[in-house]
């Protein structure tokens, strides 16, 4: 697996943020959000997980572009302390799609990369169309000189439906070579729903080689099949108790994932080491 993170089928945790300032179901003070992603981070961190990807997920109903600077200025707050203080990659996804804003963000944290929900294409969604954002994200990254921060983007993404069907791995190659995007992820249809597995395996072999993660759905139960065809993983909902999003992280079932994850590293591991 390229960088950030450097071991073979990575395992990256969400940390969803409560409701930020701006957003309508902000509680009106910003301490008990960063006090609550700490400690999801801290589990996690503690749990084995090789990367953190934090996302406003609190700020429903989510912009379809670009964000405030409000919430720009407290995800850039809160991401600086998680990169202060645990020595994890860091992603950051600032929902629903404002690619700039996370990269703007990324650069003042330290981050290694972004996720981006739409980066070609066009998708509807619960925010109305949605258009892809390539051409001005991949020239402000230049520009900015920071080649060094990943694109992760999504492809056929959850929550949404395309303006024409096509077949997965045409728009998988697309994000990739027209695009620029640096690895893919794919989801099944809702938060926490996982991915059909044929679509999975039409992605990997459209990427030629570049990083295909599985990003919803993720469990102990169906992360072997997934293992076989991924390079990595993203998963949220289920480390929370109970498996509600929005609660805080279980350690148990972080502790879980990991050991589960474990064989199919290694058995990865050798796999590479005998090509």
């Amino acid at each position: 697996m390229p960088e950030p993170f450097w071991v073979s089928k990575p395992l990256v945790a969400v940390l969803h943020a409560a409701p930020l300032p701006g957003s309508p179901r902000y509680g009106g003070q910003i301490q008990p959000i960063l006090a609550a992603v700490l400690r999801d981070a801290e589990v996690l961190a503690e749990a084995g997980m090789d990367g953190l990807l934090l996302e406003n997920f609190g700020d429903a109903p989510f912009f379809p572009g670009r964000v405030p600077a409000v919430t720009v200025a407290a995800m850039t707050a809160l991401a600086c302390e998680v990169r202060r203080r645990f020595d994890l990659p860091l992603g950051i996804n600032v929902l629903r799609n404002d690619g700039q804003s996370a990269l703007a963000i990324a650069a003042a944290a330290g981050a290694q990369f972004v996720r981006v929900n739409v980066l070609c294409g066009a998708r509807v969604t619960d925010q109305g169309v949605i258009a892809g954002i390539a051409h001005d994200l991949l020239r402000d990254r230049a520009a900015l000189g920071l080649a060094r921060i990943r694109i992760f983007a999504d492809v056929d993404v959850k929550h949404s439906a395309p303006m024409a069907r096509r077949p997965i791995e045409e728009e998988a190659d697309e994000t990739l070579r027209r695009g620029g995007a640096d690895g893919l992820l794919v989801t099944g249809t809702a938060t926490g729903r996982a991915p059909e597995p044929g679509e999975v395996l039409a992605v990997r072999m459209a990427a030629q080689g570049s990083p295909v993660l599985v990003a919803s759905g993720l469990t102990p139960e169906n992360l072997g099949g997934y293992a076989r065809c991924a390079d990595g993983f993203v998963v949220g909902t289920w480390l929370k108790r109970d498996g509600v999003t929005t609660n805080p992280v279980d350690p148990a079932r972080a502790r879980a994932l990991v050991e589960a994850l474990l064989p199919h590293r290694q058995t990865a591991v050798k796999d590479e080491g005998s090509a």
